[in-house]
């Protein structure tokens, strides 16, 4: 049982750590919470951020496209793309330096989720987005575990 037991937590990490809002800013705590060794949790954490992430810049343009069409959805579709676009100052100044910026300062709305949306909004290149992307996600992480450890005070 406790393999198990052990894998029901990884997969609770590296399931919440793809979520809006939370991301690897709530999933390394949460791993942290239920036992796992905080470089574990953030490995974990990682890995679930950087995989979300390529669906996202992968689907979101044809996902917007559509729903951008229909009458329930529209309205929708430009709040976010209006609310995305206001956080874009950084990363239309800087493009991949900024998107990496963005990513990589672990305070709310400022993970890979929005940063999707605004690379996806600014066409920025799919494999230069997601490198720049995931070396945020990853310094991301790493500031919250200097955080934990009292490196960063």
């Amino acid at each position: 049982m406790g393999l198990i037991d052990e894998i029901k937590k990884e997969l609770m990490v590296l399931v919440f750590s793809m979520t809006p809002v939370f991301e690897l800013r709530g999933a390394i705590p949460l791993g942290i919470s239920l036992g796992l060794h905080p470089i574990h949790s953030a490995l974990i954490s990682i890995v679930g951020n950087i995989l979300i992430l390529v669906f996202l810049l992968k689907l979101l343009q044809p996902m917007m496209d559509y729903f951008e069409k229909t009458r329930f959805f529209k309205s929708t579709v430009g709040w976010v793309k209006r609310r995305a676009m206001r956080k874009a100052g950084t990363i239309k100044k800087y493009s991949l330096l900024g998107l990496f910026l963005f990513v990589a300062i672990p305070i709310p709305t400022t993970g890979a989720w929005t940063g999707a949306v605004i690379a996806t909004l600014l066409k920025l290149k799919f494999k230069k987005a997601l490198v720049a992307m995931s070396l945020g996600i990853v310094t991301s992480a790493s500031i919250i575990l200097a955080l934990y450890y009292g490196i960063i005070l």
